[in-house]
């Protein structure tokens, strides 16, 4: 069982389905947190159990827009001194038309919102692990950034990004103690999904829980020697 006790974990996309297991999993094995989300109201209503908690941080923050993210960093590390761990899990998806029928305002909504947090997420973390020398950085790409769909190029290539940004990342620092990898969900089970797809066969898609064990793990001292990693979670799917 992994222990966190003198941890802090900040996890993006906090009032997500993802975002959601994995707070409430770090928050289990003892991490402080500090939980950022768009919506500061759908934050309050989802954690109002942690109301008043010294050791829970609620941020509303727009992951797309440098000076929004900075001041989030700037208030998570002021309020907890120290960041170890940084879960990106702030994404989405959409389906689209062919590529030549996309509109631009489509293309910039899928980039921005999987690779742009992810690169300014990171870009105003990672002087906070280099001041204290470490850290445990995870991303969220997708299954679908390793071959391209049919009308979903967007989306696939923002997912692929993500990866090659941790790769890039985890050079950039695998000497300065932080470890950067990235997971590649398979389909996961979750309400919406269930929504959008009612005649799928739930049994073979990825529980949250399940992807949240591996953000722990990577998060942990037992991935030490594990850095620029995309390591593939498709469960059954």
């Amino acid at each position: 069982m992994f222990d966190f006790s003198d941890k802090v974990a900040l996890v993006t996309g906090a009032a997500g389905n993802l975002g959601q297991t994995t707070a409430e999993m770090f928050h289990a094995r003892g991490a402080k947190l500090a939980l950022v989300d768009l919506s500061g109201d759908r934050l309050n209503s989802i954690y109002a159990k942690w109301t008043g908690s010294k050791d829970v941080l609620l941020l509303s923050a727009d992951l797309t827009d440098a000076t929004s993210v900075q001041a989030m960093a700037d208030q998570a590390a002021a309020h907890f001194s120290h960041i170890d761990i940084l879960a990106n899990i702030a994404g989405g998806f959409t389906m689209g038309p062919p590529l030549h029928e996309t509109p631009v305002k489509d293309w910039d909504f899928m980039i921005n919102l999987n690779a742009r947090t992810v690169f300014l997420t990171c870009r105003a973390i990672i002087p906070t692990m280099l001041a204290q020398a470490g850290g445990r950085i995870i991303n969220v790409s997708a299954r679908a950034a390793t071959v391209g769909k049919g009308k979903m190029g967007p989306y696939c290539a923002s997912k692929a990004a993500v990866i090659t940004l941790t790769e890039s990342l985890a050079a950039e620092h695998k000497l300065n103690g932080i470890n950067i990898n990235c997971i590649l969900p398979g389909t996961i089970d979750t309400p919406q999904n269930r929504a959008d797809m009612p005649d799928a066969d739930y049994d073979t898609w990825v529980p949250t829980a399940d992807l949240a064990d591996v953000i722990l793990f990577l998060a942990s001292d037992a991935a030490r020697a594990v850095t620029g990693a995309a390591l593939p979670v498709y469960g059954k799917s």
